[in-house]
């Protein structure tokens, strides 16, 4: 496992450095001027070019690029033409409110689906089979940012009973010790804190859930029948044990490889692909913050927001990789 690992992990720097060109290349197909966008619309030509070079965005593509490749290297993501900041301290401070959107939406997901899924191969064909899917159907259909907004609408304003944006109320104390607002909370003892927190999370997380819900859905129901047409499913009933024990046991644990994959796959998507869900919510997130940044022409930090998604999302591809050998011993990294 250990040279498997090592493989892979020499494999991502190419693939890091593919991306780096492409997402580079396609800031530079974007029209617009960052230095205009900055300095506004009515300002002197001289006062562009001097922005111009101080930014070094009178230099070839080519040049450019070498030198943002050198300061990565080094450690240096460089620096928000937008806000002047370094990369990595911003990064910093909009990681924490993403992964605990995307992880809150995971869970949701994941108990949720994994729970249908297994009680519709379990009931085929059944009105509970039929319900299940039509629900995992329009969840894959619907839209993030309609059904954000009809929930903003009937939960906030006709029947106001939840928050209808941002992490905290404003107010309300809690202290900023690891960026994890439930953590902190917990940490400090502020239940106070705590309770605003998860009200201002609840529609979010349920918002941003709802595609890989349905995907896990249809996953695990697909490889649950798959499982339970075995002839050892046939044995483990005839032996007379019942249903649970035959369903969870011996079912469940041999379909859960493909679900693994997709629970990891579908986590990895949603720690970058929660722009719509933070924008309708102003979550204060790294979507909003990338979103932002593209508006700006902030090629740094555009470069450096898809730099972190697109590793994120390698390393939890590796992670689900080594996860198969835990589900099944049988599992050889040659």
């Amino acid at each position: 496992m250990l040279k498997y690992t090592v493989r892979r992990l020499i494999g991502i720097i190419p693939v890091l450095l593919g991306l780096l060109v492409l997402v580079s290349l396609l800031i530079e197909f974007i029209p617009g001027d960052p230095a205009r966008v900055m300095l506004g619309q009515h300002v002197s030509e001289e006062a562009l070019e001097t922005l111009r070079e101080r930014l070094g965005l009178n230099r070839p593509f080519i040049a450019r690029f070498g030198i943002y490749l050198g300061n990565l290297f080094r450690g240096d993501w460089g620096n928000s033409i937008r806000e002047g900041r370094p990369i990595l301290t911003i990064l910093a401070e909009r990681i924490p409110a993403t992964f605990e959107l995307s992880f809150a939406a995971m869970i949701i997901s994941s108990i949720v689906g994994i729970a249908v899924g297994i009680l519709s191969a379990y009931r085929q064909y059944s009105l509970l089979d039929y319900t299940g899917m039509l629900i995992a159907l329009i969840g894959i259909s619907m839209p993030v940012f309609w059904l954000g907004l009809m929930m903003i609408y009937f939960f906030s304003l006709v029947v106001p009973i939840l928050p209808f944006g941002g992490r905290l109320t404003t107010g309300v104390v809690l202290n900023d010790v690891t960026g994890f607002y439930i953590l902190d909370a917990i940490i400090t003892g502020n239940l106070t804190a705590l309770g605003n927190v998860l009200r201002h999370l609840v529609m979010p997380a349920i918002a941003l859930a709802t595609i890989p819900m349905a995907i896990i859905t249809r996953m695990t129901r697909s490889s649950m029948l798959e499982v339970l047409r075995q002839d050892y499913i046939n044995t483990a009933r005839a032996k007379g044990l019942s249903s649970r024990v035959v369903v969870m046991r011996h079912a469940f644990k041999n379909a859960l490889m493909p679900i693994v994959t997709v629970v990891g796959l579908n986590f990895g998507v949603l720690l970058g692909g929660a722009i719509l869900t933070e924008t309708v919510f102003a979550w204060p997130g790294l979507g909003t913050w990338l979103l932002d940044s593209i508006y700006a022409r902030d090629y740094p930090a555009v470069q450096g927001g898809v730099l972190f998604i697109g590793a994120s999302f390698i390393f939890i591809n590796l992670l689900v990789d080594l996860s198969y050998a835990w589900i099944n011993p049988k599992v050889k990294y040659d």
